[in-house]
């Protein structure tokens, strides 16, 4: 995006992600906790990360597929690479901005790896206190980053969402750090906790709207999303045919926690909540909205009646969602959903990634969009939400 309407914008990439260094937590926890925290550690002769000292949570691969000159890596080769073997955008401020510089992105939005997308591995820390110095010690490390970056860069903050007041803790922390958002988990209760629309989660809600913090739901982020992108692909599929099928259903997995949040009076009681689906694209979820208000009025009058607004109409008011790749049913869905809530990402540097003739087959897919509605998908959008000056 280097020519044309994008040289009068400062293009903000609303789904990105970061390749954490192998010593974020080690070298900054406290002695307590420094053989605790999740680090990499060979397991059964592969590099693993583990936390309680052998307990693993994921490979301590990359999750990049931009190799270190800067070509895609196509299939799962990536798989295999660390830190050590991708591009330095992935992991280092000077090098991602630089990258950014060259396709004609201003800013970007930061989404974890190691920890999950809803950071649902620290579930696997057995000590409450380590679990939140995890999630601590990666929003500090991802304030500095965001400083380092002249803003550029904005990390969502994780947050301790098995514990409601704890969260709301970190929250009011984040918001000093000058984190402009959170990512949590996208369903408690597939880890045994109360549902989002038990009164527990009430402070939650009530500080993300007074706190202007927007509330980002990434795909696969809640052990039954992670579950359900493995459950989806038939297991006589190749590894490369089961990444395609499983991760395809995730995008979809993100219709969980909206059709149950839409049905809840939170929305109602807090006007000024702003959730996002990141990652999901757009193109499925006028068909989803229209769904809900069909079945709804069908099998769940009296609920409906509860309710001022019918479920299209409280996502349409405060709920986002992010596209990077499509293209037949963009219109529509922008059309149907609002200009003012559709944002467009890259997944930067992920498989599935916009990348590296993002600006190209971006104008292609916008082309048919007025200026003013490019401008915002582009910019104003993440713009206001994220309160980027």
């Amino acid at each position: 995006m280097a020519t044309g309407l994008y040289d009068e914008l400062k293009v903000i990439d609303s789904d990105t992600h970061w390749s954490e260094p192998e010593d974020l937590w080690t070298a900054r926890a406290p002695a307590a906790y420094r053989d605790l925290v999740p680090q990499v550690k060979e397991v059964n002769g592969k590099r693993r990360w583990v936390v309680n000292g052998d307990t693993v949570i994921g490979a301590a691969h990359a999750t990049s597929a931009i190799g270190p000159d800067g070509a895609k890596l196509y299939g799962l080769d990536f798989l295999g690479y660390t830190n050590a073997d991708v591009h330095r955008a992935c992991l280092e401020v000077p090098s991602r901005l630089a990258m950014m510089d060259s396709l004609g992105i201003w800013g970007a939005t930061l989404y974890p790896n190691v920890a999950g997308f809803g950071s649902q591995n620290f579930m696997k820390v057995t000590d409450e206190g380590l679990r939140v110095a995890c999630v601590e010690i990666y929003n500090d490390y991802m304030a500095e980053v965001q400083a380092s970056s002249g803003n550029r860069l904005l990390p969502m903050a994780m947050v301790p969402w098995w514990d409601a007041d704890a969260t709301v803790r970190e929250m009011r922390r984040a918001k000093e750090l000058g984190l402009r958002g959170i990512v949590t988990c996208s369903n408690p209760h597939d880890s045994g906790l109360p549902d989002y629309a038990q009164p527990v989660w009430e402070p939650v809600w009530e500080t993300a709207e007074g706190l202007e913090l927007p509330i980002n739901f990434h795909i696969g982020a809640s052990q039954g999303d992670t579950d359900w992108f493995g459950r989806v692909p038939y297991p006589s599929w190749p590894g490369e045919l089961k990444i395609t099928i499983g991760g395809t259903s995730l995008f979809l997995g993100n219709a969980r926690w909206m059709a149950n949040l839409l049905f809840t009076d939170i929305f109602e009681r807090h006007p000024g909540l702003r959730l996002v689906s990141v990652e999901s694209g757009v193109g499925w979820i006028p068909f989803f909205l229209e769904s809900l208000d069909y079945q709804a009025g069908e099998t769940a009058p009296e609920h409906l009646k509860k309710l001022p607004l019918k479920p299209s109409e409280y996502f349409k008011r405060q709920i986002y969602s992010t596209f990077w790749f499509e293209s037949a049913m963009l219109g529509p869905a922008i059309d149907y959903l609002g200009a003012d809530r559709v944002m467009w990402e890259t997944d930067f540097p992920h498989p599935t990634c916009l990348y590296p003739d993002s600006g190209t087959r971006t104008r292609e897919k916008l082309a048919a969009l007025t200026p003013e509605v490019q401008r915002k998908i582009l910019q104003d959008n993440a713009a206001e939400l994220y309160k980027i000056d």
